[in-house]
């Protein structure tokens, strides 16, 4: 390529050319856009094909039938790009290329918002933004405007000082221009050959042109690889979907369960998103690719889609959406909004499509990725509907489908922790009762919306009696012969504003279980808080507590231990072990222990090994208030 432009032979008679300063200063708009505006000086080469695509551009705007060429070099320690483009004259030189927010591509005959359509650049920075990583830039340009206009060379330093001059014809026969970099010392690594021609193939792949990088080794090597992967023909299916899966691999890394195309002409969109083959976080912020006008604006883009659509990584070339200021992020305007809102009715849309027509893809991604479909199902009762045959829950009867759960258990029963439902889950299986855990994310919400895509199906959070009512009744004979044992119980756990009720249940092994509901353990909070206040929030606290249903204590009838406290003859000794039993259950429960529980379990704790202690004396029981 011949990236490099002579100079001019300007002999005695020409006088030196006269200094001018940029109307900016040029050391503090640097500082603003390496520290500030830009996140990497690698953005540079961004800005030298952006020039070199909006100048061609421009040049066939003007006459169609020019020719267009772009050419990238990097060597002898200087990076250099050509182009056939609309060129400058002298004054505008002067004019654009030394002020911040000028821009050749602006207004014209159609006007700002035709340019902005044509053309990448929108804020005029140009190439004072390349000074990041530049102590000099030459530009040699020629006007295609002006067939008359002789050959410019605008020379620019770092210290703020630029000079142009005019040069003879043969400096460039041709309109276009050329532009010449000079790194600054300790930005070489910027413009080192490999870097140089990594970062063109990162921005510059879809660019409308053809883009070649030369390396001083006599070999042009392209940059653009048009068209882009999701818009080129292939003889199968199978071979386009393998084709996606390598760009995928090549573009982020791993291989995608499937591609989604994302094509929406009316929005200016083309792309194609691809599904995570492993599980994330809802909370992770994905970074999605984003072109504009085929160039690479961002590779972090994270509002580009709806939050539930976390599931996939995208990459796109639009028309239509706003850059940022430093031209690598979308400007969050209503544009974005509605790409948004389409991007998401594309993934959706692909979710039925799959429900309707390939349930083996829907189980495989599901399996995965059930999170982000039921984050979008809490908004949309017909995709709700569409999935219920294949979102996995939690259950009394295992993990299973809600349309299977719901057409066994027509009256539901859901738990709001997980902890909750892991103590009651093998009770309620073994006597029928349907109890979904939704202590996972969403689950209660979904729950909340069954009866309205399931008519005849009740949906209500689990409390004290449903399960009671489900256990088996003791003997009635039985009961009143452990009518002082109860009556026992009920005497020492009446302070702590539980019930006791006696059943039969399985699993045999469980002595006791501890069953409260959300209005119990709102009582229970109002008691706690209205044991430590002053006495005049005592007072409000006791006119705030109403007569909600109280937690409730099931011994098993059917347990050994059980059986054997029930006929201790020591009511000390039997309310010390029921105590216990109502320790260990509110463990089993993982509720939080008040100060009270506290000092029950250790008062039941150390009268146990009281009593075992002392086998000869059981009538020597501890005292109640013994700690």
């Amino acid at each position: 390529m011949t990236s490099a432009v002579p100079a001019r032979d300007t002999g005695p008679a020409d006088p030196p050319p006269a200094a001018n300063s940029f109307q900016v200063d040029l050391r503090g708009l640097v500082d603003l856009l390496s520290h500030h505006l830009y996140s990497s000086p690698r953005v540079y080469v961004r800005e030298l094909l952006q020039n070199a695509v909006d100048a061609v551009t421009a040049r066939t705007a003007h006459d169609p039938a020019a020719p267009v060429r772009i050419r990238l070099a990097a060597e002898a320690g200087r990076v250099s790009i050509e182009d056939s483009g609309i060129g400058l004259t002298e004054a505008e030189a002067h004019s654009l290329l030394a002020t911040i927010g000028r821009s050749s591509k602006r207004g014209g005959e159609h006007g700002l918002e035709t340019a902005r359509q044509e053309f990448l650049g929108q804020f005029g920075i140009g190439l004072l933004a390349c000074f990041v990583v530049a102590r000099r830039i030459r530009v040699v340009t020629r006007s295609a405007r002006d067939p008359q206009a002789p050959p410019v060379e605008w020379l620019a330093c770092d210290d703020g000082s630029y000079t142009v001059r005019v040069l003879p014809p043969e400096a460039r026969p041709e309109p276009g221009t050329t532009v010449v970099l000079e790194p600054r010392p300790g930005a070489e690594e910027w413009t080192e050959p490999a870097r140089v021609e990594q970062l063109a193939r990162d921005f510059g792949a879809l660019l409308p042109y053809d883009i070649t990088f030369e390396d001083g080794s006599g070999t042009a090597r392209p940059v653009t690889d048009r068209p882009a992967v999701w818009e080129r023909a292939f003889p199968t299916p199978a071979a386009r979907r393998a084709a996606l899966a390598g760009h995928c691999a090549a573009l982020f890394g791993f291989t995608p369960l499937d591609a989604i195309d994302l094509d929406l002409p009316v929005a200016g969109v083309r792309g194609v998103a691809y599904v995570l083959p492993e599980a994330t976080s809802p909370a992770h912020r994905a970074g999605h690719r984003v072109h504009l006008k085929g160039m690479l604006l961002t590779d972090r883009a994270d509002n580009l889609l709806p939050d539930w659509a976390f599931f996939v990584r995208v990459v796109l070339d639009t028309d239509v959406l706003r850059p940022t200021a430093s031209r690598e992020n979308l400007y969050d305007d209503e544009t974005l909004a509605a790409v948004r809102d389409a991007l998401g009715q594309r993934v959706r849309h692909w979710l039925g499509e799959l429900a309707a027509g390939d349930p083996e893809r829907l189980a495989a991604f599901l399996g995965v990725h059930h999170l982000g479909v039921k984050s979008l199902a809490r908004h949309d009762a017909e995709l709700l509907g569409l999935m219920l045959p294949w979102l996995p829950f939690e259950t009394s009867d295992g993990r299973v489908s809600l349309a299977e759960f719901a057409t066994a258990h027509p009256e539901v029963h859901f738990t709001r922790t997980v902890e909750e439902f892991r103590q009651i889950a093998p009770i309620a299986a073994a006597h029928g009762l349907g109890v979904v855990n939704a202590g996972y994310t969403y689950d209660a919400d979904l729950l909340a919306l069954l009866p309205a895509v399931r008519p005849g199906v009740t949906v209500r959070e689990l409390d004290a009696g449903a399960v009671t009512d489900r256990l088996d009744p003791v003997d009635p004979t039985d009961e009143l012969a452990l009518a002082g044992f109860l009556a026992t119980a009920r005497t020492r756990l009446d302070p702590h504003a539980c019930d006791v009720a006696l059943r039969a249940f399985q699993p045999v092994t469980v002595p006791a279980l501890y069953l409260d509901d959300r209005q119990a353990r709102h009582e229970r909070d109002l008691g706690t808080a209205e044991e430590s206040a002053d006495a005049l929030w005592q007072d409000i606290l006791g006119a705030l507590r109403g007569s909600a249903p109280r937690a409730r204590l099931v011994l098993n009838h059917d347990n050994p231990l059980v059986r054997r406290i029930a006929a201790l003859p020591d009511p000390d000794l039997t309310g010390t072990a029921v105590e216990s039993l109502y320790g260990q259950a509110l463990l089993m429960a993982q509720r939080p222990l008040r100060p009270a529980d506290s000092t029950l379990l250790n008062r039941a704790f150390l009268g146990l090994l009281e009593w075992a202690t002392h086998p000869a004396a059981p009538s020597a029981a501890p005292e109640k208030d013994q700690k």
